[in-house]
Parts: C-alpha cells; structure tokens; sequence
C-alpha cells in the first residue's frame, strides 16, 4: 500500500511521541560522519525532489561524492539513534518540520547556519518558516525546504447545485470565516441532503490552532493547552459536529471514497500537498474540483528543513550544497515533482508554477497557494506540543467519530494532559 504525505505526516507524528523522552548526546567527542571525498545526504521518500538530488550529485561530483540515501520507516527516530551512538552520522540531515520544536534543545548538535553566511539568504524564505528552526541561544540550525499552507479543495458543481458561491474568488470571499463556512455546510446538507461539507473535525481543530501564534506549552515551560486560545478551537470543532455538517465516514475507506466521486464529500480542508492526494485516491473525478482558501485565514501542516549535524567536516561544502537544493529554482522543481510547495516566494512568479492544472479545472493553483503561504502567522512551537496536544486531538476526535460528550472529552483531555506535563516536568 502506497503511503500518502497525510499517512507520512501521522507517521512522523507517531514517531515523535515515541521519542519524546529521548535526546540527542550532549556531546559528541569525535563526531564521524563524512572523510574527504565523501558527504551523505539522509533524508526520507518524498522529502526531495528526485530530480534535484541527482542534478546535486552531478553537479558537485568534481569534488564531493554526494551520497543521498532515503532513510525508511521512523526517520527521527534512526536520526537521533545514530547521533547517539556517534557513529555513521549524515553530514546533511533532513529535519521533519513537525519535529523541528525537539531538535532545537539539542542545537550544539548542529552547525549553527548562520556563520556559514545563511542571514544573507534569508530574505529569499519565508520569515515565519525560518524563524522555525531558530533555537533559544538564537542559533540557526535548519534550512527551509518546503511549507504546506492550508486551502478548502471543493467541487464547484456540488456547490453551484446547492445555491453557494462556486467561482474560487467567491468561495474565497463568502467563505473567509468559519461562521460562513459553516452556514455554507447547513445550506450544503439542506439543499443536497447526505451532503457534508467537512469530512471530520479534526480538520476544524487542526486549521484552527494554525491559525493563532501560540499552541499548548510556551516559552517558559508550562502548559497553555487549558487556555482560551485551544478551548476556541475545541468549540468551533464541536460547534461543527453540532450543526450537522461533518460526514461520520471514515476518510480513506471505500465508502468515502464512494462518496467523495459522487459529490457526497465535495469538500477538504487541507495543506497544499493534498492535492497529490486527491489525484491518487480520486482520479476520476479530474477536472471537478477547484482551490479556495482556507476559512478564518492562513493556516499551515508540515514542512522541513535541512540541516548540517556536527560530525560534518565539511560544512562549508555542505552548506553550498544545501542553499543550491533548496534556492528558488529548485524548489519550483520540488513542487513539480514531489508536492513540495517552495518556502521560496520568488518561485511562485516562475512559469513552471503557473500552469494550468487540469484536475483542478485548468485552475492556476498558485494563485491561493502562495499568497496563503505568505501570510501564515509566525508562532512558537515547543519541544512538547506534540505530546501535549495529542491528548486534545484524540478526544476532539472521540468526539466527532464516536459521539462522547465534548464535556467529557474536554475534561478527559485534560486530565491526559496534566499527568503528561507532570511526566515531561512541565508546568501546569
């Protein structure tokens, strides 16, 4: 079974909360990664254009063997074991960008990238991706590779048959708040009944926490979870189940495939790598869906960055080689190839970017993807928001597949919460 990049995210979600406990070594006596000729390259399938590595290998070979290996299974996980064991450690080492907020404590284990010269490039990246991988000592330890601005894919036809606007500017624009958008869902169902314009909740809660600057454990080490930013969020999701307009189909499964090509589903709030997902799992129905942003504003899932680990001994040829892979030329090529959408503004001009997509009805995509990419709000994320949200995600979803009572749930996901922080040591 072919794993989407939603079903990659979830794993390298499962594999953070695995390690959470874990750390890298503090200190890496002799660090052994690359000898002369030699520099490896880890990063895992998807997390590259294929085509760029092999221009990267050609290009560099008159003076650096560039070995670029896919690492399966749970990347951080083999990651952080081998820079333990301090042994075999890449010279380059792709970070996962929900992963990012645990690397940062760990920074010496990293070439700080700015004294390699990476401030001079930065104005060529989103502010809000860079200062991502930004440590507490102010040391830069990832180079952006892609983001993933969140947009509302949808089926214009369904939409136009139930009296809603269907032209993207208008669904943009008569649907830039979650109260419109839900109204839009109320009319959906009323209008075409066992139509639903949400496919669960989850996604409710997920775009909404994106779109704030601050998420469940701040700089200081205590737990924020509990606090109105998060609960707003929680209502709204719950707000949604109540009203009607979230499918109780389980999303992947054949019924909501079904439902999906019939126009029973024919909306997703997700990021902009989704759409390889719509064109693997519902190729049938190509040319019938548009691109509209997302309601309440810019929300962002996943992203990552590349990074030179400490056992590199070369770091200034590792750092020409990663600002090459990743400049705006390049990473327009990423996106063709892999779904990578560029952390590079100056791509989304570029003619390869601009195509009309004939899935999404000749639509110039990048017309919604990139002002939303531009526009994502900067926000601290801290090592332990993935062990700590993850209690509120599961009951949020309890909530929206199984019925339980969202004051239970809410209550439940706090108690989870508290004996975690009380595990990690953070304040609650």
């Amino acid at each position: 079974m072919r794993l989407s990049r939603r079903g990659l995210l979830r794993a390298g979600l499962a594999g953070t909360a695995a390690t959470a406990l874990g750390g890298l070594a503090s200190g890496c006596a002799v660090p052994t990664g690359s000898t002369g000729r030699n520099m490896v390259l880890w990063y895992w399938s998807g997390g590259l254009s294929d085509t760029v590595v092999k221009k990267a290998k050609a290009r560099y070979d008159p003076s650096v063997d560039l070995d670029a290996i896919q690492i399966g299974g749970y990347y951080r996980s083999k990651l952080i074991t081998t820079m333990t064991g301090q042994a075999h450690i890449p010279d380059i080492a792709g970070l996962k960008g929900e992963d990012m907020a645990s690397y940062l404590p760990n920074a010496d284990q990293f070439v700080d990238l700015r004294t390699l010269g990476a401030e001079k490039l930065k104005s060529q990246y989103l502010d809000w991706k860079w200062q991502q991988a930004v440590a507490p000592d102010g040391s830069l330890i990832g180079f952006p590779i892609d983001v993933g601005p969140v947009v509302q894919y949808y089926q214009p036809a369904v939409y136009e048959k139930a009296g809603l606007a269907y032209e993207p500017d208008d669904v943009s624009s008569e649907m830039n708040t979650w109260d419109k958008f839900f109204a839009a869902g109320e009319q959906l169902k009323k209008r075409i009944p066992g139509t639903y314009i949400l496919t669960d909740v989850g996604s409710v809660f997920e775009m909404s926490i994106g779109q704030g600057t601050t998420r469940f454990v701040n700089r200081d080490k205590h737990f924020i979870g509990d606090g109105e930013h998060v609960r707003v969020c929680w209502d709204r999701a719950v707000e949604a189940k109540r009203r009607g307009i979230v499918s109780d189909l389980v999303t992947g499964t054949p019924d909501s495939i079904s439902a999906t090509e019939k126009g029973r589903l024919p909306s997703q709030l997700n990021a902009s790598w989704a759409a390889g997902d719509l064109k693997l799992q519902y190729p049938k129905t190509k040319g019938r869906w548009r691109v509209a942003n997302c309601p309440g504003g810019p929300s962002n899932v996943g992203g990552s960055f590349l990074a030179i680990t400490k056992a590199c001994r070369e770091p200034e040829k590792a750092f020409e080689i990663i600002t090459w892979l990743l400049n705006a030329d390049n990473q327009a090529q990423g996106f063709v190839d892999a779904g990578l959408f560029p952390s590079t503004p100056a791509s989304y001009d570029m003619k390869k970017l601009r195509e009309p997509d004939p899935f999404f009805g000749d639509q110039i995509t990048m017309d919604v993807y990139g002002p939303a990419a531009e526009k994502i709000p900067v926000a601290f994320n801290s090592p332990f928001d993935v062990a700590l949200g993850q209690p509120i995600r599961d009951e949020i979803k309890n909530v929206g597949v199984l019925g339980k009572d969202p004051k239970k749930a809410w209550r439940d996901a706090m108690s989870k919460c508290r004996r975690i922080a009380d595990h990690l040591g953070v304040s609650h």
